[in-house]
Formats: structure tokens, sequence, C-alpha cells
């Protein structure tokens, strides 16, 4: 049984309801539109409601968009013109439709169509702003109550008597009932995890207006410590610089720059040597909570440095089929490394105790055993090798094969090649930072490489592709991805190939296989197993906990703002009736 990690499956579903607001002049120009409409059908139905569209829906949605960014801003929050426009346009749409019904079908009932109208665009303002701007509802009651205040001034002109009286009364029943909402959507988070939902949704619109990193201190509220194996090859070339293949068992996530995002470049950026980071054996809860916990990673690399045991030989590169899984396996110095795929099957996280599981096996025939999760095909859900599943079964199988091995594979001198290229494209485009990198082994005459792309996955068939390019220029091959979340803002679908064509990648990683050929040279090789300690992470029971919150959340909102929404307009009609 293979499940889908809820953490990562949830946020891509959520992905669907961020999109970026239009410019503001289109939202203007709707807005414009829309009064004048109202105002049109409002002289033709009767004169006495002349100028309706203007001081009731005109003027009050510009003053909103006017004044609620630099209300927001003067608050030390973030808001552009272009949410504010959009904001502003559409209560002005919700509005029109409520007046309409008095309008056209229930005309006595105008005054308090109008008025249940201004108290909900002022509860859907109030909604929204705490959900992008700041999570303090009473921070929020002017910005929200601003579009409702200036139509009640505007329209108060045409329509005097029970109108000016009745329109603040709905204001206030409106805005308590949408407070009330505002405070049972933060109610279960804050209880389970002392944190703010709307907060927590603040500092998210944050990071993607302008980089923010404060989700990092969520995460860490609700993080576990964790003691994580780190292993790595070391290669030293004389008169070259020095090479070092890591693959950290820790999730290259969540997503752009937050937690351990960009793992692979920050990693690659805090070392001398050209450094490679594989993707290890790790799911979405094994994301780093912030990009401090990196530091941990490189301490105690840093710290097997004294305990190399350097050798200069390597056996040739096999393969092994089990089921679905194909393994690349080669003895390299005192480690062994294991490359393993599913493609053209998905191949996608697998979990920790897998990994773990095949190290501790693998520690009978030598301590290092690196084990690489090629993550090179993408599927259509995200999905979570899991212990004790079949799929588990065969990857072991495939990895204990391998060692067994050990003893009976002939060992020759090694030679190793590296190239490093930057890639011409985007994180947009599904590349990330550190671009392509390839590592050449030639040991017994026979040439390996190890084609790592920075990005997270790759399209379907695009490593079978630049593949048997690969294998035109060395006898064996496997084609990598980092996983890295740089490239990923919200959703998690941008993989590798699928924005740029792999006939476009394919001559840039043909060039760094022939760089990495040309670049060969006698190389010395040492094994490192780092123990990462205290490193906080998601944690599996934290990160299932929120999201079972969350996805609660998104399931009784609806009705339960559905009973808000009905409670306020029984009020009104009975504070109508008291009042006329």
């Amino acid at each position: 049984m293979e499940r889908m990690t809820g953490s990562a499956v949830r946020m891509e579903k959520m992905s669907k309801y961020i999109f970026t607001a239009p410019r503001w002049p289109s939202s203007l120009l709707i807005l414009v539109i829309l009064g004048f409409l109202i105002e049109l059908l409002s002289r033709r139905l009767d004169p006495s409601y002349a100028w309706f569209g203007i001081l009731g829906f005109i003027i009050p949605g510009v003053v909103a968009l006017v004044l609620t960014r630099p209300m927001i801003v003067i608050l030390s929050r973030q808001m552009t013109w272009n949410r504010s426009a959009l904001l502003s346009v559409s209560c002005t749409l919700f509005s029109c439709l409520i007046t309409l019904v008095g309008l056209i079908f229930i005309r006595e009932l105008l005054i308090l169509c109008y008025a249940i109208s201004l108290g909900f665009i002022f509860g859907i303002r109030l909604l929204v702003l705490v959900s992008i701007a700041d999570f303090r509802t009473s921070r929020m009651l002017l910005p929200a109550a601003i579009q409702s205040i200036a139509g009640w001034v505007g329209v108060s002109q045409i329509l005097p008597g029970t109108f000016p009286v009745l329109a603040p009364v709905l204001l206030v029943f409106f805005g308590t009932g949408f407070s009330v909402l505002i405070w049972l959507i933060d109610r279960p988070l804050y209880r389970a995890f002392r944190i703010r939902g709307l907060e927590f949704l603040n500092a998210f619109i944050a990071h993607l207006t302008d980089g923010d990193k404060g989700m990092e201190d969520f995460f860490r509220g609700i993080g576990q410590e964790a003691w994580i194996p780190q292993v790595s090859i070391f290669l030293r070339r004389a008169g070259k610089k020095d090479i070092i293949l890591t693959i950290p068992n820790v999730h290259p996530g969540p997503m752009g720059e937050i937690g351990g995002g960009n793992l692979p470049a920050i990693l690659r950026s805090r070392f001398s040597e050209e450094m490679m980071v594989a993707h290890g054996c790790a799911p979405h809860d094994y994301n780093l909570v912030s990009q401090s916990e990196i530091d941990k990673i490189v301490e105690a690399l840093d710290k097997t440095r004294s305990s190399l045991r350097w050798g200069n030989q390597a056996s040739r590169p096999g393969r092994i089929g089990i089921g679905s899984v194909s393994l690349l396996y080669q003895r390299i110095g005192d480690t062994l490394l294991m490359v393993s795929t599913r493609s053209p099957d998905k191949t996608e996280d697998i979990d920790f105790g897998i990994g773990h599981a095949i190290i501790c096996e693998g520690h009978r025939v030598t301590p290092h055993i690196g084990f690489i999760d090629a993550h090179n095909c993408l599927g259509d859900e995200i999905d979570v090798i899991l212990p004790g599943t079949k799929t588990a079964h065969e990857y072991f199988t495939a990895a204990v094969t391998a060692m067994n091995r050990w003893t009976q594979e002939p060992l020759f001198p090694l030679k190793a090649g590296y190239a490093h290229i930057d890639l011409p494209y985007t994180r947009d485009e599904g590349i990330g930072d550190t671009g392509l990198q390839v590592l050449v082994t030639d040991s017994g005459g026979t040439t390996t490489a190890y084609v790592l792309i920075d990005g997270n996955n790759m399209a379907h068939g695009v490593r079978e592709r630049i593949r048997d390019e690969v294998l035109t220029l060395v006898d064996e091959a496997e084609i990598m991805t980092t996983d890295t979340h740089v490239v990923n803002t919200i959703s998690g679908k941008n993989p590798v190939g699928m924005l740029v064509s792999p006939d476009d990648l394919v001559p840039y990683v043909t060039e760094g296989v022939e760089q990495a050929l040309a670049d060969r040279g006698e190389t010395d090789a040492a094994g490192s197993t780092a123990m990462c300690e205290r490193v906080i992470i998601f944690g599996s029971d934290s990160i299932a906990q929120l999201a079972s919150i969350v996805n609660t959340i998104l399931v009784y909102v609806v009705p339960v703002s559905s009973g808000m929404l009905l409670l306020a307009v029984v009020l009104s009609v009975i504070a109508y009736m008291v009042i006329t």
C-alpha cells in the first residue's frame, strides 16, 4: 500500500485557491461599469433613485480602493494596490447582486436589501483582511468597514428616513457574525499548537508577496527533534578541486526559500569543495523547519573529516532489477553507493524508515551506505513509499542484493571527473539554483555518469530520453534530481522537462558528461557517515495533525458561515421591522 503525504498533498490541493490579482486599472474599470449599470437601471425604474449607482457603488468602491492599502501599511502590514482593487470590485459586485433583489423584484424592500449588502461586504472585507493582512480582528475593523461607511454616507442623501439608522445596526450584526466565524476558524489550531491559523495564513501571504520567512516560526513551534544519518563520499584529486557527493536524509521542502526548500544550493555554498547534494530517503515529514537547521548538517559533516580513510579503488558499476525497482550500485573506496529509481513508474519520496533500514543492514559489509532516491519520474499524485509495502520490499531486496556483492566485485584504480553547468533556465521553469552537475567514475575501463539536475522530479519519460543520450558517451548512467522545492512556491508539480523541453536539456547534459570525461584523473575516495543531531523537522505526528485540523476547518467553515449569514439576515429583517 502507498499513501499520499498529507502535508504535501493538502498543500497541493489548496494551491488552487491561490491566484494573482489582476492589475488595479482593470478592477477599477469593472467597478465603474457595475456602478453605472446600477445607475442606469435605478434611474429608469424610479427617477427619485438618481445618483444611486454613483453614490452607493462607484464612490464607495473607489474610496475603499484608495484608502485600504494606506490604512494597512500604516499598521506595518503589506497589501498591494492590485489586491485592494480586487477586494473593492468584488465587494461592489456582491453589493450589486444583493441590491438588485430590492431594485427589481421587491421595490419596497430596497432599503433593507442595500443595508444588508453593506453589512455583508463589511463582513467579507473583514474576513479577507484578517486573512491576508493582519490576523488581529480589532485592527482590521476600520479598513474593512470603509466601503460600507462610504456607501452609508452617500445613500443616506437619497434614502432618508429609516436607512441612516438601519445600516449601522446591520453593520454591527454582520460584523459580529463574521468576527465569531473568524474566532471559530482560529480556535482549533490554537488549541492544538498554540498558533493562530489566520496568523499563519498572514505569514504565508507575506512569503508569497515579499519572501518573508515568518512561517518558519510556526514550523519550529510544531517541529520535532531528530537524529539523522547523512552519508557522503569525499573524492580527492591531485591539482584539482575536491568533490563531495552527499546524501541528506532530510527533505528539501516545504516550498520556496522556507525551511530546507533550497537545501541543495545552500549546502553546496557552505563548502569549499565541489558538492553534489543528492536526494536521500525522506518525505515531507522530514522538512527542516528553518534554514538555520542546515547549520547542524554542515557541522556534523565537517566533524567526519578527521576520520576519513582514503583509498584509490572502486568496482565496476552494476545494475539490479527487483520488481519495479532498478538499482545502480558501485563500490567507491569504503562506500557502497546505490541509486534507485522506478522510472518509467512514478519515483517519488521514500520513507525515512526504509532508508534507515537499508543503511543499518548495510553496516554488516561497510560503515558507509549511500542510498540515493533518484526522484526522477513524477506520477499523477504525490506518493510516498511506506515501510511494509510491496515497493518498499523491492527497494530493500535490491539494496541487500547489492550488499551481498560487496566482496565479489573486483576492484580497480579509480578515476573521477566532474562538471558543473549553470543552466539558462529559471526556478519558474523547474530548474533550481545549482543547475546541472555531473560526476563520472572510471574503474576497470568502465565509465559511469551520475547526472544530477537541481529540480523537483522529472516529467514522465524525461529520464529515459536524457539517459539514452548519455549512454552514447559512457557505459552506465543514472539521471537524478535534488528534489529542491525552491522551484515550488505553492504547487508541488513543476518537474524538470515539463516547461523546458527534454530536447533542449539534452545538449547541456551531454556537454556536462563530455566535460566530466575530459576532467578524469586519478582519485582517492573516502566514505563518511555523519549523525546530524537534534535537527528540528516537521515530524510525522505534528504535520499529520496540522493537515487534519486544516482539512476539518475547510469542511465545517462552509456550513458554519452559511448559518452565521442566515442568522444575520434574519436579525436584519427583524431590525427593519422594528425600525420601520
